[in-house]
């Protein structure tokens, strides 16, 4: 979990999830990841170079072509920590559907 940050941090960018979303569907030249975007290439460089500090890219040099990976294991860290939460978000949808079904109960009674 001690990336955990650094993860959240480079997936809270619009940007960089769509470099992830590009880079789900296979391996890519930078290049090729930066046509897709509306700036230059200096700045997707930043965006990648965020996403490879928190790991969730690779970059793979032949010569002097650069092709990016998804290394999406780190996405599983921040999935096992969301889920943490799930209980406590079904106990509380639970509670509240009983409160509008007992509500509903009330109100034919009467």
């Amino acid at each position: 979990m001690q990336n955990l940050d650094a993860v959240i941090s480079a997936i809270n960018d619009p940007t960089r999830r769509a470099i992830l979303g590009r880079l789900a569907k296979g391996p890519a030249r930078i290049s090729d990841v930066a046509g897709e975007f509306p700036m230059s290439l200096t700045g997707v460089c930043k965006h990648i170079r965020i996403l490879e500090r928190s790991g969730l890219v690779r970059r793979k040099r032949e010569g002097r072509e650069n092709t990016l990976t998804l290394s999406a294991a780190p996405l599983r860290e921040v999935a096992r920590w969301v889920l943490n939460y799930e209980q406590f978000w079904e106990s509380r949808l639970d509670r509240m559907e009983r409160f509008f079904r007992e509500k509903r109960d009330r109100e034919k009674r009467r």
